[in-house]
């Protein structure tokens, strides 16, 4: 059930779910697709808030990534330590956030993700809207580059005042029989202005270490 920690016995009396801000008369289903959903493919669906708890399913907090986290339906197809971009399709149209997977609600359909508060606002609402209508987009390219996820937290951690809402790898090089260089850029939102950062990372591939990494920002 917990790939990501396979020695992690889960108690359900040692976790204490976050409340998810639901409207009880909000139609969650209307005008969505029906079950089942490949993890591979957009969902849309709605998404709601939390503060988070202090412990969750995934043995994650809710404060990693600068608290660009989420929670989803124990039913879903998407796993702890999943990386998803999520698209506001309400107003503002277009406003994307990148969220790691924390924690599990128990019998939240698969088109429903709970983000963290700081989340939410990130895709330009007021936690008092209480659920938008979004899409949620896996991103299977970087959870198959683990240096770009690498790269990421380190990013996130830099600029905690910036969300980043796109990414992509811009290349990848041998520079020795024990050296490996991949290269990554980020798209960086603040409400003040919007930067891009490239981030470098330089590994052995033979004992899959870091020998350096570093991060820029790009004019």
């Amino acid at each position: 059930m917990y790939p990501y920690y396979p020695n992690y016995r889960y108690h359900p009396q040692h976790h204490y779910s976050a409340t998810p801000s639901v409207h009880p008369d909000y139609d969650y289903n209307n005008g969505y697709p029906p079950y089942p959903y490949d993890r591979q493919q957009s969902i849309r669906g709605q998404a709601t808030w939390t503060d988070g708890g202090q412990v969750t399913k995934c043995e994650i907090p809710w404060s990693d990534d600068e608290f660009m986290t989420a929670a989803v339906g124990d039913t879903s197809p998407y796993q702890c330590g999943d990386t998803l971009k999520i698209r506001n399709v309400s107003a503002p149209v277009g406003r994307e956030i990148i969220v790691k997977v924390v924690d599990q609600v128990e019998g939240y359909p698969p088109n429903r993700i709970n983000l963290h508060r700081r989340a939410f606002q990130a895709l330009g609402v007021s936690p008092n809207v209480g659920v938008i209508n979004i899409e949620i987009i896996p991103s299977p390219e970087l959870e198959l580059e683990k240096w770009g996820k690498c790269l990421l937290g380190v990013t996130q951690t830099a600029y905690p005042e910036y969300d980043i809402t796109d990414y992509r790898s811009s290349g990848k090089s041998i520079l020795s029989s024990t050296q490996t260089k991949e290269t990554y850029e980020f798209i960086l939102q603040s409400p003040q202005e919007t930067i891009r950062v490239q981030g470098n990372v330089i590994y052995n591939p033979n004992t899959d270490r870091i020998i350096s990494f570093d991060i820029k920002e790009l004019y």
